[in-house]
């Protein structure tokens, strides 16, 4: 008998069949009787004063409940987000209609409610309002000299500023044979899942509301209702059983759930609210960002230098930062470097966490410069960075837990073909088109948080496990059965795991790659509590051949307990439980990370991606016909969801590289192109071939199962490989993304 293997297979999500026939319910989907339903009315300033408000007309149409706006709703404690929002910067959050002040274009000033959505519709058309315009601020490029440091807060936890210089990088870049110097523009980007942002509010009487809404953390969103308006943990549950994406928007609780239950509790009725697509562009996005390099290489192509410089926006009222430079210190070895970070206040709202926040905008910068450099050195872009390969992280002084980056370039660079690549830039062509390789290197923390998890065992030998973290569409239900199943032995049929429920125990907020590794090692550890009572169990039972052994000597597999030493020794666990005359055997824990020990190291993910693509010769339009994604992320709890979330991940680079930007008119302070006609993102006919390679990697230091997690690795190299391969082909360099093609005519 040997032990159950669930983990590591390309298991379908148990979860799937739920979401395809349409069980599967989301937040706005969610009905009861006597519903009434929210319509936001959102600014159409970018700045300036609410001078007079007029809702006679909308309280006139047959239907209308009421219309909340500053002058008119309830009075909620008001406390700051930052001390109950686990993702909030420092700084004062935005409090939706808390006064007549407008701070950003878009920004939500009323709430209509009424017995229709549709009525409510149309009343919300009919609520005057004038106002007293300001001059705002929303150019970042314009108001660069506005630069400041951002202010520090508990958010420097996960997003530290950058290290301070080492060596002498001015004297050493001066002194460098090869020299490039370039700035880059990255413009602002939308998330835009499928789900839009809704929150469906129940009012259950006696001031108690049960909570359907989008969001990445149930809890977080529980902490956020009951500080806000002064509820307990009773008063308030929030469910989130499906999530159709997120991608970092559902991190912090989004206006929509304040004005779901700031109305419930006014009218003590049932509440929903959900946002349009067009609103889905009012509230957070990646920000937009100029960066500076200066990189030296020595006659063999060392690095000599490195400056890396970023200034990136933020509202005026939160200091929202991301970590954009400090990668530049950590991918290769260099004894000179300096990174430095800074901050514009405009008229916008705060910038929002986006898949792999700021290694995505200075990663794909900096390994464009790596590129730049290699061809002036005259060194094979995939040799510059063996050559210049960091054995430790020179940032922090310490070792990687793991690296298996060089044996991502070598798998990588064997199934791509990259020794057949004609180094010389324009010397390929197939036709009329113009064909480039590319290569680029990526890293992404790899984090756990602590997590609870409980689980019961009936004697029937079903097995139910509990969190309460959320399921964002990567595969959560199904790696975490498949945890609970192998730990104890078990069939997958045989365990069900529960999440998004905030009566389950808490667990974080699900983002930052480190689910997998939180939420799994508590799923684990609760699992082994399980099988240590079972054993204590069976050692009790009468002639019990376990009663010498010691725990560590037994095993699970086959709804069977068994001795590692000898497998024939076994037990049924049905049996030991209904021999023990027990109903059930339940657990709880929270796992916590090894800190003394996590501390000596630094925990990454690590990737290498190769690029072809083929560049109109006459349009200038590009076509990403090839991809390699060869990850270095710990063990592979599914190989099956775990290759689904490269395979996403390479998409969204693609359509980062050559396609997204949110565009502001900045006469109106504007995100103008607010809809998914004109806010352009990858379709199916932009995929073509796309590889993800697992590179075996042993790592017990980053949690208990070793794993890294993959949400994020998937996407950070893959804009800048894609932007040297169009060099490749082009001979151009594309400083300003994304790469459309009149950059490139």
């Amino acid at each position: 008998m040997t032990a159950t293997n669930h983990i590591g297979k390309p298991t379908n999500r148990v979860d799937g069949r739920a979401k395809v026939t349409g069980e599967a319910k989301y937040a706005a989907e969610y009905n009861r009787s006597n519903l009434t339903y929210g319509v936001v009315i959102s600014s159409p300033i970018a700045k300036g004063k609410i001078t007079k408000v007029d809702p006679s007309q909308a309280l006139s149409v047959p239907g209308v409940l009421k219309v909340f706006t500053h002058e008119d709703r309830p009075s909620p404690a008001w406390f700051d987000l930052k001390y109950f929002d686990e993702d909030a910067p420092p700084g004062s959050p935005f409090r939706p209609l808390y006064d007549n002040k407008i701070k950003y274009s878009g920004q939500p000033i009323g709430l209509v409610v009424a017995e229709t959505f549709e009525v409510a519709r149309y009343a919300s058309t009919l609520v005057k309002y004038e106002f007293e315009e300001e001059a705002h601020v929303t150019n970042l490029e314009e108001h660069q000299e506005k630069a400041r440091k951002p202010k520090t807060g508990l958010a420097s936890l996960l997003k530290p500023p950058p290290p301070k210089p080492r060596g002498d990088a001015e004297k050493a870049f001066a002194a460098s044979p090869f020299q490039i110097e370039a700035e880059y523009v990255h413009h602002a980007e939308h998330h835009n899942p499928m789900e839009m942002f809704a929150s469906t509010v129940i009012w259950q009487g006696d001031g108690k509301l049960m909570v359907y809404d989008k969001t990445q953390g149930a809890p977080n969103s529980q902490r956020y209702i009951k500080n806000v308006f002064s509820l307990s943990d009773e008063d308030v549950r929030v469910l989130t059983p499906y999530m159709g994406g997120g991608f970092g928007s559902g991190l912090r609780p989004q206006y929509q759930l304040f004005l779901a239950v700031m109305a419930s509790i006014g009218l003590k009725r049932s509440v929903r609210v959900s946002l349009t697509r067009q609103q889905m562009f009012t509230f957070g996005h990646r920000p937009a960002t100029i960066q500076r390099l200066k990189l030296g290489a020595s006659a063999d192509g060392k690095l000599q230098a490195v400056m890396h410089e970023a200034v990136a926006e933020t509202s005026q009222f939160e200091d929202y930062t991301e970590v954009v430079v400090n990668w530049s210190g950590l991918l290769y070895q260099c004894e000179n470097v300096k990174l430095d970070y800074k901050l514009v206040p405009l008229d916008v709202y705060t910038p929002l966490d986006m898949r792999a926040p700021g290694a995505v905008t200075g990663i794909p910068v900096f390994e464009c410069a790596i590129d730049d450099l290699a061809y002036k050195a005259g060194i094979d872009p995939l040799e510059f960075r063996l050559i210049n390969y960091a054995e430790e992280d020179q940032n922090e002084k310490r070792p990687f837990s793991s690296k298996e980056l060089r044996e991502c370039y070598r798998q990588g660079a064997e199934k791509f073909g990259w020794s057949k690549r004609n180094p010389e830039p324009r010397s390929t062509r197939e036709g009329n088109y113009l064909v480039g390789w590319g290569v680029a290197t990526g890293t992404w923390d790899a984090n756990q948080m602590f997590a609870q998890a409980s689980a019961v065992l009936s004697t029937e030998g079903k097995l139910i496990v509990n969190s309460a973290t959320v399921d964002i569409g990567t595969g959560t239900y199904t790696i975490m059965t498949q945890i609970a199943a192998e730990t104890l032995g078990l069939a997958l049929e045989d365990v069900t795991f529960k999440l998004g429920d905030t009566d389950l125990p808490t667990a974080p907020i699900s983002g930052g790659s480190w689910t997998a590794a939180s939420v799994g090692s508590a799923v684990q550890e609760v699992c082994n509590i399980i099988g240590e009572k079972l054993f204590k169990l069976a050692q009790k039972l009468p002639g019990s051949p376990f009663a010498k052994a010691k725990a560590a000597d037994v095993a699970f597999a086959d709804g069977k307990m068994y001795l590692k030493s000898n497998p024939t020794v076994s037990a049924s666990i049905i049996d030991v439980m209904r021999n023990g005359h027990v109903v059930n055997v339940n657990a709880k824990t929270t796992a916590l990370p090894d800190v003394l020990k996590q501390r000596k190291y630094t925990r990454a993910t690590h990737s290498a991606v190769f690029v072809e693509v083929k560049v109109d010769a006459d349009l200038g339009t590009v076509y990403v016909t090839r991809v390699v994604n060869a990850i270095a992320g710990g063990r592979i709890l599914n190989a099956k969801t775990a290759r689904s979330q490269i395979v996403g991940a390479t998409v969204w680079g693609i359509s980062k590289a050559l396609e997204e930007e949110s565009i502001m008119d900045h006469r109106l302070g504007r995100f103008m192109n607010h809809n998914l006609s004109e806010y352009h993102v990858a379709v199916n006919n932009d995929i073509r071939d796309i590889d993800v390679i697992f590179v075996e990697e042993h790592d017990m230091i980053v949690n208990p199962l070793g794993a890294k997690g993959l949400g994020e690795i998937g996407i950070v190299a893959v804009p800048a490989a894609i932007s040297n391969a169009v060099f490749h082909a082009t001979g151009k360099r594309i400083n300003d993304t994304p790469i459309t093609p009149d950059k490139l005519l």
